[in-house]
């Protein structure tokens, strides 16, 4: 079974930096056709730089939790490319909350953001695979593929991170959810769970904050950061054919963070 997605059409979010920006880049280099996608369009150009000028990369900017800018988006996939073939919802956006404050808005603006934007466009793209399906695939093949991208915050609390925990853990059961749903469709949905990794934000709250990194590496079994890259080899994992079976998983990349026990003492 091959790993490779060469030749298909991928529209990525959140790709103008972090996971996003390196989960499209590999899909480039792996010979996809990508569709760039985020709301930051000065971002956007800065980050993808020459690259916008291969054949079989496409930058797309517009506020996705809004319908015209969903429909826009696939519009402009098709015209440049087609067709869709895969799905990768890697915007997220992280902001602190008041749990005691009831005036605090950041729950529902974290479920705005960090679910219903990522459905409601896995909603829009999977109308598109069973579109372009015609006829239908043949039983032991899918139509297309949906990878959302996860936080080990779904089930590791902190106190800061209250509606972006709440969406986390939405977002997965999301996942297993719409994969029963639409596996009769032979449409795959799939999560990738991540730990700290390496990108621009964490390397901003490291400076800011000096014993952030020797925190999280001593919470780590695997005593490091994870780059980008290695999550965006595990979301082209999924996305490939070797995954051909695999659908509602979540996939932790975490260095094995999830797994330890922080305290001390032995639990006997």
């Amino acid at each position: 079974m091959s790993f490779s997605i060469k030749g298909r059409t991928a529209i990525v979010t959140g790709a103008a930096n972090g996971v996003g920006l390196a989960v499209a880049r590999s899909f480039v280099r792996a010979g996809a056709n990508v569709v760039f996608a985020d709301i930051d369009e000065a971002a956007l150009t800065e980050e993808v730089g020459e690259l916008a000028k291969e054949d079989n990369v496409l930058l797309f900017s517009g506020d996705l939790r809004e319908k015209l800018a969903v429909a826009n988006l696939l519009s402009a996939t098709v015209d440049a490319f087609d067709r869709v073939d895969i799905l990768v919802n890697a915007a997220r956006q992280v902001i602190p909350s008041e749990p005691l404050d009831p005036d605090d808005t950041s729950v529902s603006h974290m479920l705005d953001q960090n679910l219903l934007l990522p459905l409601r466009l896995s909603q829009a793209v999977a109308r598109r695979f069973i579109k372009q399906a015609g006829d239908g695939a043949p039983d032991e093949s899918s139509i297309g593929c949906i990878v959302n991208l996860s936080s080990i915050s779904a089930r590791r609390a902190h106190p800061e991170l209250l509606g972006f925990s709440i969406a986390s853990a939405a977002l997965e059961q999301m996942t297993r959810s719409l994969a029963v749903a639409l596996a009769p469709e032979k449409i795959r949905v799939n999560a990738v769970s991540v730990g700290s990794v390496l990108s621009a934000s964490l390397r901003g709250w490291i400076k800011d904050h000096g014993d952030a990194r020797a925190a999280i590496i001593e919470s780590t079994p695997m005593h490091r950061i994870a780059n980008a890259a290695e999550v965006a080899d595990t979301v082209q994992y999924l996305a490939s054919d070797a995954a051909s079976f695999v659908t509602g998983e979540v996939i932790t990349v975490d260095g094995g963070r999830t797994l330890l026990d922080p305290a001390a003492v032995s639990v006997h």
